[in-house]
């Protein structure tokens, strides 16, 4: 008799998740409490952040009197340098998973790559990115952090620490929904209040944590507490189920 994708699921190891999405989105901010969250839960984990260089890149073609990195280094460039950097980011992160065991909280991962590829209109890139990516697993759960960009804008803004136009942000959009890969992603409403979004995400990855022990896996909540879920009940409103697919050691 075969076993249920929730059975299955309950009893895989977690080794990696990723968190995606446009800038202003909460990426960061979430990856890292999650990270602190799995290894309060018992399940150590270190946050890895992915990235691709291109705010770097802004900082130094201002600088030098560039209005953007793409000024500076053309389009091609840009997406050449962004593309190697989260190729060395990750390939560090996936290698540092494998000796240590811990699970790998990954702040961006090669879909962010593809989505920025076609947010610039560089698709012949796309295949050539792919072909590079080829060799990394996928991650066991892949959140796509979902907001408007409107209200990525205004909390870019906000930081004050970068910039990014509305219109480069709406392509982003678009083009992470536009991926091959999307219907895998479990897709989280972050336009919600962080601890909501947290909320989310933990009430998703408890589910693939369940290993039938009769001590359920236990998150701090936001009381300091604790809150368990012992069994595998359904995602919540604003979190779509994906299809397991994990690491191998």
């Amino acid at each position: 008799m075969s076993r249920s994708p929730q059975a299955r699921r309950g009893r895989a190891r977690l080794r990696a998740v990723a968190l995606i999405g446009i800038d202003g989105s909460g990426k960061t901010t979430q990856a890292r409490q999650l990270a602190d969250a799995l290894t309060a839960a018992g399940r150590p984990a270190t946050y890895h952040r992915n990235a691709g260089g291109r705010r770097w890149l802004g900082r130094l073609a201002h600088r030098l009197g560039r209005p953007d990195a793409q000024r500076l280094v053309g389009r091609g460039g840009l997406l050449a340098v962004e593309s190697v950097l989260r190729w060395l980011a990750i390939a560090a992160a996936l290698l540092a998973c494998l000796a240590t065991g811990r699970v790998a909280v990954m702040d961006r991962y090669s879909a962010c790559q593809y989505a920025s590829i076609r947010a610039h209109g560089g698709q012949r890139w796309e295949r050539l990115a792919r072909v590079g990516y080829r060799m990394f697993p996928r991650p066991q759960v892949t959140f796509l952090l979902a907001v408007d960009p409107a209200e990525a804008y205004r909390r870019i803004e906000q930081r004050g620490t970068d910039h990014e136009s509305m219109g480069y942000l709406a392509a982003a959009d678009a083009a992470y929904r536009s991926l091959p890969e999307y219907p895998t992603f479990v897709v989280v409403d972050a336009g919600r209040p962080p601890e909501e979004v947290s909320r989310q995400i933990r009430d998703h990855l408890a589910d693939w944590m369940v290993d039938g022990r009769a001590e359920p896996v236990r998150f701090p909540a936001a009381d300091g507490r604790g809150s368990a879920r012992p069994g595998l009940a359904p995602a919540p409103t604003g979190v779509e189920p994906v299809a397991a697919g994990g690491l191998t050691a």
